[in-house]
């Protein structure tokens, strides 16, 4: 695994909202994360836990984007082993230049064959918390391409963004009628071969093509967000008890939910 990354590196990714590292997992690893992430999703019929969602938000198109499965590390020992790893965390946190990082959430992203396309979007809108200092990093279990789903980023709209958002649905520029500043920015496609990662901040947009081919793209993403953030009163992925006790504004420090990963 790659644990070291360049001053270089960190730069580009706090100028531009998102890094690749490619060859981020050696053969053997790729292999271990493989095996843990699809077992995770393969016993998995809820896409939430605890939701009783049967893994279906009922939206056709989005059910179709991906087959999406939340917090697998809740499920899974072997996929809590990977993604609790203090290293990575310690990426995560040197390219926020935070002191300490929690775990939000994870989630598997497999687009199946003739999958939809992901339109423009951001993330962190989405979560229980606003930070323009979280990040995700998104694994390739398969190799990525523009024919499969590739991701496609809009540099340094992280710096501008504000906490709008869209659903992601059938139009893919519907991101522009909040954001019409946007609409003439240059793009970039990340392509990445199985084992490569990317690191991407919470309010970047972005965007990935629809799978164009008869195979599977399979990713497994994990969110990381400064120690210290505060809930903002959306529940998105909370388990019940914790909607129930937090308030907007308390800080989510549960260390079952979401702990410590670096340092």
């Amino acid at each position: 695994m790659i644990t070291e990354i360049s001053d270089e590196l960190v730069e580009a990714y706090r100028r531009d909202g998102f890094a690749t590292v490619p060859e981020f997992l050696d053969a053997a690893e790729l292999s271990r994360w493989r095996t843990a992430v699809q077992a995770a999703v393969d016993e998995r019929t809820e896409r939430i836990p605890g939701f009783g969602d049967s893994g279906k938000t009922g939206d056709e198109y989005y059910d179709n984007v991906f087959k999406q499965r939340c917090n697998l590390w809740r499920t899974s020992d072997d996929v809590r082993g990977l993604i609790l790893d203090k290293r990575i965390g310690r990426l995560a946190a040197r390219l926020e230049g935070q002191p300490s990082m929690r775990l939000y959430h994870d989630q598997a992203f497999f687009k199946g064959p003739w999958a939809n396309a992901t339109s423009w979007h951001l993330d962190n809108p989405y979560w229980a918390f606003h930070s323009r200092r979280a990040t995700s990093i998104w694994v390739a279990l398969d190799d990525v391409t523009i024919r499969n789903g590739a991701m496609h980023f809009m540099p340094g709209t992280h710096r501008s963004a504000r906490f709008d958002n869209v659903m992601i649905g059938p139009n893919v520029g519907a991101l522009f009628t909040v954001y019409p500043e946007w609409a003439q920015l240059p793009t970039v496609c990340v392509e990445l071969k199985a084992g490569g990662a990317s690191f991407h901040n919470g309010l970047i947009a972005h965007a990935a093509g629809p799978n164009m081919t008869p195979g599977m793209r399979r990713a497994y993403s994990a969110i990381f967000m400064p120690s210290g953030a505060v809930y903002n009163g959306t529940r998105n992925v909370l388990p019940q008890r914790l909607f129930e006790a937090l308030k907007p504004g308390d800080p989510l420090i549960d260390d079952d939910f979401n702990p410590v990963v670096f340092p």
